[in-house]
């Protein structure tokens, strides 16, 4: 049992979607007004947190996964009397898997329900238009999963509002390349990119240059979008090549299909990903597939810490499930965002942005958090490898 339902239910009557209100559609963002500046907010006793998730399209357990974690931290939070004795309520807008939805949400939740601070996107282009909106704004805004190197940044510049609780893709990147060419001893590598998905185009860029540095090569660097149903043509293109492992860097659902059909194509070779994979659709679309294989994680459920098993537990009791990485990284997120609330000298943007900056340490489900000068998180990445189709923890690589 919930330890707040009743809160949860009140967020659900003003449209928040949860797991657990399967009756009713999830709510979509209203168009963006013209103007995008923050009016002020009625004086209230309850704080507003906003989060953006895919809770619909092709990647929705990454967003049911973060708003679980999201309301777990909810509750802890206003059992210990809220924020400054205010209650927080959450706001969940569904941005349906595509970017410009996500934007209309950040501006919706910026200028029109005054939300304190935006969590969200767990994923890199979503979170990428959200980011001028949370700048523009003044609204911090903290990503539990986006990877991609420009998440942070504007240009050159470190986007003032805008922070992650995860790594980012040159450290995911190498961390496989590494693996590959070291544990594994592989000299050839295909890849296969979603040449339409900034954070696989990106993870890709880093694999294949750290792969190439340690000696490797890559054989072949094709491409699909997401959403193809066919990767016949790449697969067998690879066959010819003969690789010893295929790099594939995108999201569960095209991941788990191409496996099988690398498969049914008689390709042997391992496939290896990153923390995209993470879902419990993975091995129920790949249907065994994937045995053998390997990608980059946040977090192992496996981790005897009691940080870890505590979390475990509370999410089982709540979900009926083990919770995945995105749970724990928006649940981190959440805590991150609530810890600066805490210590920030008032209820503001730039007020409790400052709070962030000066994270250190923070002990997080995911690991010790830290931002650095570029608001990224300084961590380190697990690797899973999947056997009998079910993910298993292979070994822990450090910044």
């Amino acid at each position: 049992m919930l330890y707040a339902r009743a809160l949860v239910m009140s967020v659900l009557a003003f449209g928040a979607v949860g797991l657990g209100c399967k009756d009713k559609e999830p709510e979509k963002a209203a168009p963006p007004t013209a103007e995008t500046k923050v009016s002020a907010a009625p004086a209230s006793d309850t704080i507003t947190i906003g989060h953006i998730a895919s809770l619909t399209g092709n990647e929705a357990t990454f967003g049911q996964s973060g708003d679980n974690g999201i309301k777990l931290a909810i509750e802890e939070q206003n059992q210990k009397n809220g924020i400054k004795g205010k209650k927080l309520v959450l706001k969940t807008l569904d941005d349906q898997g595509k970017p410009e939805e996500a934007a209309v949400a950040a501006t919706r939740l910026t200028t029109q329900d005054h939300a304190t601070v935006l969590l969200g996107e767990i994923a890199s282009s979503r979170s990428l238009a959200m980011a001028p909106i949370a700048d523009n704004n003044k609204v911090p805004m903290i990503s539990p999963a986006s990877t991609n190197v420009k998440v942070t940044k504007d240009g050159d510049k470190v986007r003032p509002f805008v922070f992650r609780v995860c790594y980012i893709d040159p450290f995911q990147g190498t961390v496989m390349a590494k693996f590959a060419a070291e544990n594994k001893k592989y000299k050839k590598v295909a890849v296969l990119r979603d040449v339409g998905n900034d954070y696989s185009v990106g993870l890709a860029n880093f694999f294949t240059a750290k792969f190439k540095e340690l000696g490797g090569e890559i054989v072949d660097d094709v491409s699909y979008k997401a959403g193809d149903q066919d990767f016949k043509a790449q697969l067998t293109k690879f066959k010819s090549k003969n690789p010893d492992a295929l790099y594939v860097p995108g999201y569960y659902t095209d991941v788990a299909l191409i496996a099988r059909q690398a498969r049914e194509l008689g390709l042997k070779q391992i496939l290896m990903g990153g923390d995209g994979w993470d879902s419990a659709k993975l091995y129920e679309i790949s249907k065994g597939a994937l045995d053998g294989s390997y990608f980059s994680n946040h977090y192992s459920p496996e981790d005897t810490s009691p940080v870890v098993q505590d979390f475990i537990t509370k999410y089982k009791a709540a979900y009926g499930a083990v919770p995945d990485a995105l749970a724990v990284l928006s649940y981190d997120a959440a805590k991150v965002a609530f810890d600066a609330m805490e210590k920030a000298k008032e209820l503001t943007g730039p007020s409790i942005r400052e709070a962030l900056e000066e994270t250190k340490g923070f002990k997080g489900v995911s690991g010790s958090i830290t931002f650095d000068k570029e608001h990224n998180a300084t961590k380190s990445a697990v690797v899973i490898g999947i056997e009998k189709n079910v993910g298993k923890y292979a070994t822990t690589v450090n910044p």
